[in-house]
């Protein structure tokens, strides 16, 4: 795009994720692209060990040695971010990229108080006083929903329940006002009632503030209820991306449509959930051609020969030969 009012707030451009061992290099991530806007929700579902929470991890500069990025960009408003220098790297985190993890205590200290935790963060990244930073960490707290902010900035992150730490932690990654933010599992650890909340909380702070969100979860309901475009991940690489509506209800990558079809829905006549045979292959046996094919009971020769690309499917795209033209997809099974 040439229209720099149009242009993605952050661009992943075939982001390539390695993981060199004794026995060879595993790849973890496979050439996934995508983009997300200004003011967007972009959730990134799919099973454990897809790669969601590596592809946050390398966003926001926290990959694990040896974890590296091999091939690809990062690129947020269009610079480069992926190959920055660990200090540069810092100055981007929490002030224009912040991460909320899914345990709020491996975010927050138990030995400072949350005022402290919020002042110091403040500090760092914006110009303010002490009490300016006091001032505006009551006023986080507040925002988020934590009941006489005034008092209980100076609790410990023992005294507040799960729900209020996570509440905290979105606080936290607010701190420096953000153009992104990357919620990994945010609800995970929550009963059903908090969970409905943070999800409120996200989808309003992201509306009032424009910030864009990356929400990293496997729970399709949450997916549902807060993102504007889903991307579905499987083994390290993208299986569908377009937006939820279509992707929830009329799901074109066999993979997705299996995800979608696991799922309970109330009221609906159904005997029998639909089960994907099999289990998501290990880093160093993936397949050739396409990594679902051994599970896909829409395979054919090309399947599993070649590997696809992200092709048009209705109002998504689907990494399936099943909507390549001239596919050959009647071939025989």
């Amino acid at each position: 795009m040439t229209d720099k009012a149009q242009a993605p707030l952050l661009s992943v451009r075939k982001l390539r994720i390695e993981f060199p061992t004794r026995r060879g290099t595993l790849v973890a991530i496979d050439d996934v692209s995508f983009d997300i806007a200004r003011g967007e929700v972009l959730g990134v579902v799919g099973e454990s060990g897809a790669g969601k929470s590596l592809t946050g991890a390398a966003i926001i500069g926290l990959l694990e040695p040896p974890g590296r990025i091999a091939a690809g960009e990062i690129l947020l408003h269009g610079e480069p971010i992926h190959n920055l220098p660990p200090d540069k790297m810092r100055r981007i985190r929490g002030r224009r990229i912040a991460m909320i993890f899914q345990d709020p205590l491996t975010s927050l200290n138990p030995l400072l108080t949350i005022g402290q935790q919020l002042g110091e963060t403040i500090l760092t990244h914006l110009d303010v006083d002490e009490a300016g930073a006091r001032k505006r960490a009551i006023a986080l707290l507040d925002e988020v929903g934590i009941p006489a902010p005034a008092e209980r900035i100076d609790h410990y992150p023992h005294q507040f329940s799960g729900g209020m730490r996570q509440r905290v932690v979105i606080a936290l990654a607010l701190c420096a006002r953000p153009e992104l933010i990357i919620a990994d599992e945010p609800t995970t650890a929550l009963d059903v009632s908090v969970q409905a909340q943070i999800i409120t909380l996200l989808k309003r702070l992201c509306r009032e503030h424009d910030t864009a969100v990356m929400l990293v979860t496997h729970d399709m309901g949450v997916i549902a209820e807060t993102a504007d475009r889903v991307a579905v991940m499987y083994a390290g690489r993208l299986a569908e991306i377009g937006p939820v509506r279509a992707v929830v209800q009329t799901p074109q990558h066999p993979y997705t449509r299996g995800l979608m079809g696991s799922i309970p829905v109330l009221g609906a006549d159904i005997k029998r959930l639909v089960q994907i045979d099999g289990a998501m292959p290990r880093l160093n046996a993936i397949p050739p051609g396409c990594a679902f094919n051994p599970r896909c009971g829409d395979v054919f020769e090309r399947c599993r020969r070649d590997r696809p690309e992200l092709l048009g499917a209705g109002e998504t795209r689907a990494a399936c030969w099943l909507y390549a033209p001239g596919s050959g997809n009647g071939e025989a099974r």
